[in-house]
């Protein structure tokens, strides 16, 4: 870019200063307040949705200040309105001496630089109809000539969605972002706003925050020179065929989402705009998120949006040119090489306890003085060696017949058991059972060798790659949690990506180290 190194630094720390002194006195309103500067900016519109007295008209007047020429229209739409209201009235001297029919319109909507319309669906056809080419071409048709506008940005607002039987699609995909506001949640923030005095329509910007029409007319130019990187492109793309993709299921035949070819152009000179107030001569992911408030049509298609996004980012973000696919199955043929190699597997025969109705244990008795041939699995567990507990032995049968002190024998597989004043032993029945057991075997040298050089390459590899990630980190990596019109918490999804492949290369080191290990102290 054709810029001093300072000058965009410059931009940031003034836009930073300018929204901490429009948000002053305002609560829980710093997105929308932020936003609504950004569509001036970038000269588009926002629309608000909310019920009255949550501060939608305050956050036009305040906008307005911001401006060092800002002059303001106001106006509350109804069904009666009429163009004369908005437009201005016609022009007696000019319809009397030139026979021109032409509106006086320095003090209306189309003499202004910041626009606010409430309740924007109550306007008529004809007020709409010319609202169309302000909000697209920044023309107004006064008369039989076409008049170019100063108007920076043009808030509207509503407590609903436009009405489905009104033919209203046109003017409402002119709105290029759509935010929902409530009353405010932190109910701190609600007492501080109650008992604030502090007058919030006063214009206390100070002159040096205020942008005046040269200044912005020059950020214009710089905007277009913005970079759009291929993570933002591919990005882009992507959220795209997953919208498409979400249309065509039948479950959603009937609420597509609907995105224009016009609205994903000024989408990505939305983007350039933040990139640029931002300090930066590329558009990030981070920036990619204001499309949350770009792509909705209705409330309810919100958080399919905001999924869609935020996976698009997570999965294809930030990332370098590692195929961890084939390097993962790369490093598992080498351990089950080297594992085929150093363990054998061994089947032997072991003798193991017999239950009986996976309750019982059954004793071989070699006499019939003591009754009782069962006794619990669960009591037999509990018992240890030397330190006889009175257990419970029961007949063929499940029939308790004897309470006596026993303990666990000596030997493997066998109970001791007290009684008639002495302690005989009785082994438990048991079953022959196959066990495999793992052999190690040492590697021949040959094979040690060939091992110890594929391991060396492959771990020269993932270092190489890590240090190729370290070394070429995108520099605004560091700076996802600046973003003065992104909420912070998104800069995790940004970085998710980026972090997971460095992780997964990590683990592949350590998994080499265990095998190395393994197969060189056998």
């Amino acid at each position: 870019m054709d810029q001093t190194i300072d000058q965009p630094i410059a931009v940031h720390h003034k836009v930073k200063d300018l929204l901490t002194q429009l948000c002053s006195g305002l609560y829980e309103r710093e997105e929308a307040v932020s936003l609504s500067l950004l569509c001036a900016i970038a000269g588009e519109s926002i629309f608000l949705l909310g019920p009255p007295g949550v501060g939608k008209s305050l956050i036009a007047r305040r906008l307005k200040h911001a401006f060092l020429d800002g002059v303001s229209f106001e106006y509350l739409m109804s069904k009666f309105s009429t163009p004369d209201e908005v437009f201005g009235p016609i022009s007696i001297k000019k319809l009397k001496e030139e026979d021109k029919y032409e509106r006086l319109t320095d003090r209306y909507l189309p003499g202004a630089n910041i626009v606010f319309l409430d309740e924007i669906w109550k306007a008529g056809p004809a007020i709409q109809n010319a609202l169309l080419t302000i909000l697209n071409e920044k023309i107004y048709r006064n008369g039989d000539e076409d008049m170019q506008v100063e108007i920076r940005g043009i808030i509207t607002a509503s407590n609903e969605l436009p009405p489905k039987s009104a033919n209203l699609a046109p003017i409402w995909d002119r709105f290029l972002l759509r935010l929902e506001l409530g009353n405010i949640k932190q109910f701190s923030n609600f007492l501080t706003m109650i008992t604030d005095v502090k007058d919030v329509y006063e214009d206390d910007i100070p002159a040096n925050l205020k942008l005046s029409n040269e200044e912005l007319d020059k950020w214009s130019g710089l905007i277009d020179q913005i970079e759009i990187g291929p993570e933002v492109l591919n990005t882009i793309q992507l959220v795209k065929i997953k919208l498409e993709e979400h249309n065509v299921r039948i479950a959603n035949a009937g609420h597509p989402i609907t995105v224009h070819d016009r609205r994903w152009k000024k989408m990505v000179r939305l983007m350039r705009t933040s990139a640029f107030l931002n300090g930066r001569s590329k558009v990030d992911l981070m920036d990619c998120f204001l499309m949350n408030h770009c792509l909705w049509g209705s409330p309810d298609q919100r958080q399919i949006i905001r999924d869609i996004l935020t996976e698009a980012i997570a999965k294809h973000g930030y990332t370098m040119a590692v195929n961890l696919t084939s390097l993962k199955k790369e490093v598992k043929e080498f351990q089950e090489e080297v594992e085929r190699e150093i363990r054998i597997t061994h089947t032997v025969s072991t003798e193991q306890l017999m239950p009986i109705e996976d309750e019982y244990f059954k004793l071989e008795k070699q006499d019939s003085k003591f009754q009782g041939v069962l006794v619990t699995i669960k009591q037999y567990r509990a018992l240890s060696i030397d330190d006889p507990q009175v257990t419970n032995f029961y007949d063929e049968h499940k029939n308790l017949v004897n309470r006596v002190r026993a303990s666990k024998g000596k030997q493997e597989n066998t109970i001791e058991v007290h009684h008639d004043s002495a302690a005989a032993i009785y082994s438990l029945q048991t079953r022959l059972v196959d066990k495999n057991e793992i052999i190690s075997k040492k590697p021949h040298a040959i094979v040690q060798k060939f091992w110890d050089e594929r391991h060396q390459k492959l771990t020269a590899f993932i270092h190489q790659q890590l240090q190729n990630m370290n070394d070429n980190r995108p520099a605004e990596m560091d700076l996802l949690d600046n973003n003065l019109f992104v909420d912070g918490e998104f800069s995790e999804v940004v970085k998710k990506n980026f972090e997971e492949v460095a992780a997964n290369l990590r683990q592949l080191q350590l998994n080499l180290e265990k095998l190395q290990f393994a197969y060189t102290n056998i």
